[in-house]
């Protein structure tokens, strides 16, 4: 069943335009808060949510709207100002709520703002509950909301030591001995949800922190800052003669890692690196990636006897698929991290942990430990569809694509995918070669463009 309002990643979109407005989101509040009290229905107590956000300033009209609407369904509400997504993810199970929900658009500028909900457990909200929020909206249709009795109104209070639990949860997953002692990081936070939060966890774990990117605003976050922009890291890694650096997105929940040359690592190598450290203490299981994770990996992995899945993009089919097979580890080339064995969702400061520990059980510098995963040059090319056009059904783009992977046999791989936000197709090739990669791209590109 297609979501009407929730996308892969909760409801989200440019703030002041249609779902992103006051009166939408009070409603959305109202809906969940109603989803929720019927399914706390046996409970003894009245049910509770979690709010957090980034540092969007939309994020106070956004809060306020949640709060009045939880309230008037009867839901108590708990507030936690800036706070990574994947903190509201750990606080809403270790509180015992009945859900957490984060204000945040992501990697997104600063002009957009989201809604995303976590359940009770600390993973992304089941489908059926998507549904039945989205039914509840519907079933208003302009109708006036049913407040509760005022005595059984939901209550709202601040969380005063979130940003202080999350720190120690960051710190209990790495072992009791680890220390980053002689280790000098820079830390970007995208003057964004970890701008309070990043640098606490690496001092008190004995590094030296340059911390960049922690001046919120409120207009600011991701602007030529974190794991979108890994050039300003890379700058201050030269200046100060760091080791190493970490950089984050709005939410946190992303990671990119730079080395002290100055070289950037993605997704890929980062997963490859945590599940060469899990390898060392036992076997893996398998790992899931997504279509547009680097074949690289894909083959690494068979060398080490470690099975390997591709979800769709997107965190949320990733871990519906380690869910699925019952993995423990998986991840996206943009710097989404899975570490099940470590935390219920995505989480770039947690899987930066890992990456150190790995790093300091190596006893090696960063650049050989991210770099000896050597990924395939990608071509990607946006080619301008018109809406409806039937890509896969159609005989002379088919026979491109079966023509150039006979073509890269082994050596690389094509992928075609129609983009969730624009009408463009995006031709992907990925071969040992990069010109290999350009020329297959090219040529695919060339035959869509006049089948239409």
């Amino acid at each position: 069943m297609s979501r009407k309002y929730f996308g892969t990643d909760g409801v989200r979109g440019r703030v002041g335009q249609y779902p992103i407005t006051p009166d939408f989101v009070l409603r959305l509040g109202y809906a969940a808060g109603k989803v929720l009290a019927n399914r706390n229905a046996a409970g003894s107590h009245r049910p509770g949510v979690l709010i957090g956000k980034d540092t969007r300033n939309s994020g106070y009209m956004l809060e306020a709207a949640l709060e009045a609407g939880f309230s008037a369904a009867g839901v108590d509400v708990f507030l936690t100002g800036p706070l990574p997504t994947p903190g509201i993810a750990y606080l809403t199970r270790a509180l015992r709520l009945q859900a957490g929900v984060v204000i945040s658009a992501s990697h997104n500028p600063f002009e957009d703002n989201g809604i995303k909900f976590f359940s009770a457990d600390g993973k992304k909200l089941p489908d059926d509950v998507e549904h039945a929020i989205e039914a509840a909206i519907d079933a208003m249709d302009g109708k006036p909301m049913q407040t509760v009795e005022p005595k059984d109104l939901g209550r709202a209070r601040r969380i005063d030591d979130a940003a202080g639990r999350y720190i120690e949860f960051c710190k209990s997953t790495v072992p009791a001995s680890f220390d980053l002692r002689n280790l000098k990081i820079v830390v970007d936070c995208a003057h964004g949800a970890a701008y309070h939060i990043a640098a606490e966890v690496l001092h008190e774990l004995g590094a030296e922190v340059v911390a960049i990117g922690n001046a919120p605003d409120g207009l600011n976050i991701n602007e030529g800052v974190g794991a979108l922009h890994p050039e300003l890291l890379a700058s201050t890694i030269e200046a100060t003669g760091a080791d190493l650096g970490i950089a984050l997105d709005g939410d946190a929940d992303r990671l990119v890692m730079v080395d002290a040359n100055g070289t950037a690592y993605d997704g890929d190598q980062i997963l490859y690196a945590i599940v060469q450290e899990r390898l060392l203490d036992g076997p893996v299981a398998g790992v899931v990636g997504t279509l547009m994770t680097n074949m690289a990996l894909e083959q690494a992995l068979a060398e080490r006897q470690v099975p390997f899945k591709r979800a769709k993009v997107g965190d949320r089919y990733v871990m519906e698929l380690l869910a699925a097979e019952g993995w423990l580890y998986g991840g996206e080339n943009s710097g989404h991290i899975l570490a099940l064995d470590r935390h219920t969702t995505g989480d770039g400061l947690v899987s930066a942990l890992q990456v150190l520990v790995a790093l300091k059980r190596s006893g090696g510098k960063l650049d050989a430990l991210l770099g000896g995963l050597k990924l395939f040059p990608q071509c990607m090319i946006n080619v301008p569809v018109k809406p409806g056009f039937n890509w896969q059904n159609h005989e002379a783009v088919t026979a491109a694509v079966e023509a150039s992977s006979a073509r890269l046999g082994k050596r690389g791989r094509v992928l075609l995918r129609p983009s969730g936000t624009e009408p463009v197709l995006r031709v992907m090739v990925e071969a040992e070669d990069g010109a290999l990669s350009r020329s297959e791209a090219e040529s695919i590109a060339a035959v869509v463009r006049s089948a239409l």
